[in-house]
């Protein structure tokens, strides 16, 4: 009795239809979870900048380049991850995941160099961040349809929550303990992302019952065979004729072609129930079976690279690439720049309190206004975008507190609008859909992880050249402008496509039309002949 109830605990959960909640909650709650432990501990690291330069007597580039490698493996390794969820299921996937975080983000706090901590902090924790984030939020995107977006903002929320509370409490931390210890407790603290992933069990999707589609296969075919039948009758001609002499080799040629017809049909319609039947298991969210992990039966891949055959999602994933040259420099210079302008640095560290604050209305709202509003989408994230990358040029023309304050708020509240949508638009017609959303993240992700390399050591770079922190925000500015006029592109990329791919339908509809004209005129034309050679004989046997 102990394993079907501990299957039923930890297995499949089963919905006729995408459930809007349900066991999708729970998933939620880790989903938030994660983003407190990943994305919310590595953009609070900046308050630990100026400590590693002192430490290890290195720039600011150098310095950087943890940050960055961590930002690149997070995001380089997305088709690791999404293969290894194929293969293994996401519950274990996100388990190592929390393992290697913590593991990392602990043996950072023993090196004894700036190259220990590339490997410990850049490698082992970005690898552990990749392995818990991506897995979460593909299952989360399953468990909801209608209000996919507004759950996914308010469950990405624990990213702001974590920069609010910890950007205050390590600073406080590190100057009762020392950096090092500060990251150990931090390591602790992300060790329990290995309990989130026992909750993220597997969803499948069946719409009809296996005896509601047997029912409907007897009743098509019973009006296929009765369909057929009035053909016959209309033609005079009887499938089960006993004519003998010239009549009946001519009714049997025609018999012979009708059975070989009906067959086809028949053979063809079964096909396609079977087909509809496997498509109604396998592709979300009409009626589908989604299912994650070692468990499923579909053939769908979690990593297909033939989505870079589609123009939008290109043109999406250049979208990407650029925008995170903004995603994570400006929380790793915030701190510095707010020194550099004259701000006490006991107020430098709650600028990104405020950015945080701002973060969570900015993401609540996302999701409330795209469940309200009735144009495109991702129209909405492209004014979202433009208006980030005006207050990144802010940034670098302020010198007050308040200025520094206003700049942080809005940042933060345009940042949460931006990063709660990007990922989950993915599911949308615009881009690629829900049915390749799965195996499109890994792939988006993955483009993605080259800025994040280069986006904190060009900052760092610009900020030693220049000695002036408001520097960094220039190439993060840059970044945002080229993100904007991508996203801009791919909705015309989208409706040229989708134009085509109609007129491509069109032309075969009005082939195949054609051809069903030419051979009804066959058979018509072999009927006369048979009737014309008919009444010939019956003159013949006349005259004799």
């Amino acid at each position: 009795m102990r394993t079907p109830n501990f299957q039923r605990c930890l297995g499949p959960n089963v919905y006729p239809e995408v459930p809007e909640g349900g066991w999708g909650w729970a998933v939620a709650a880790a989903f938030f979870w994660v983003e407190v432990c990943t994305y919310g501990t590595l953009k609070s690291l900046g308050v630990f900048l100026q400590d590693l330069m002192e430490e290890f007597g290195e720039s600011n580039s150098r310095v950087s380049w943890v940050f960055a490698i961590c930002v690149f493996i997070f995001s380089f390794t997305a088709p690791l991850s999404t293969m290894l969820s194929n293969r293994f299921g996401f519950r274990p996937v996100v388990m190592m995941g929390g393992f290697l975080m913590s593991l990392g983000t602990i043996t950072s706090a023993f090196s004894s160099s700036i190259n220990d901590m590339y490997i410990t902090m850049g490698i082992v924790s970005g690898l552990g961040y990749c392995f818990t984030f991506l897995p979460t939020v593909t299952i989360l995107a399953q468990y909801f349809s209608r209000r996919r977006a507004l759950v996914t903002s308010v469950a990405s929320s624990g990213e702001s929550f974590a920069m609010f509370a910890f950007a205050p409490a390590l600073c406080t931390l590190k100057e009762h303990i020392g950096w090092r210890y500060c990251l150990v407790v931090l390591g602790i603290f992300q060790a329990s992302v290995i309990g989130c992933g026992l909750l993220l069990r597997p969803i499948i999707i069946v719409t009809e019952p296996v005896k509601e589609g047997k029912e409907s296969e007897s009743l098509s075919l019973k009006e296929l065979q009765t369909a057929l039948e009035l053909e016959n009758e209309q033609t005079g001609i009887s499938i089960s004729s006993e004519d003998s002499g010239v009549t009946s080799l001519s009714t049997s040629n025609r018999d012979l072609r009708t059975a070989g017809a009906e067959n086809k049909a028949l053979m063809e319609w079964e096909v396609q129930d079977k087909q509809s039947m496997e498509l109604s298991l396998s592709t979300p969210p009409s009626p589908v079976k989604v299912e994650a992990g070692p468990l499923h039966a579909s053939s769908s891949k979690l990593l297909d690279f033939s989505v870079l055959k589609d123009g939008a999602f290109i043109w999406y994933s250049l979208f990407g690439l650029f925008a995170t040259l903004g995603f994570f420099a400006p929380q790793l210079y915030i701190i510095e720049l707010s020194k550099s302008r004259g701000v006490e640095p006991s107020w430098a560290t709650y600028m990104l309190s405020v950015m945080a604050v701002a973060e969570i209305f900015g993401r609540l709202s996302i999701g409330v206004v795209l469940n309200k509003v009735h144009c495109r989408k991702i129209l909405v994230l492209l004014g979202c975008v433009v208006l980030l990358c005006l207050v990144l040029v802010a940034f670098t023309i302020v010198w007050e507190f308040w200025g520094l304050v206003v700049c942080c708020a809005l940042y933060g509240y345009f940042m949460g609008t931006v990063g709660s949508i990007h990922v989950p638009m993915l599911a949308e017609e615009d881009v690629v859909g829900i049915q390749k959303m799965a195996s499109s993240v890994g792939v988006y992700v993955f483009i993605q992880s080259f800025a994040g390399l280069a986006g904190p050591p060009l900052g760092g770079v610009l900020v030693d050249v220049t000695q002036n922190y408001g520097a960094a925000f220039y190439s993060c500015a840059v970044g945002m402008g080229l993100s904007a006029i991508c996203l801009a592109l791919v909705g015309p990329t989208k409706s040229g496509m989708c134009q085509r791919q109609s007129r491509h339908e069109e032309a075969g509809r009005s082939a195949e039309e054609e051809e069903e004209m030419s051979e009804d005129s066959g058979q018509s034309d072999f009927l006369e002949v048979d009737l014309v050679r008919q009444a010939a004989e019956q003159d013949n046997v006349s005259v004799i």
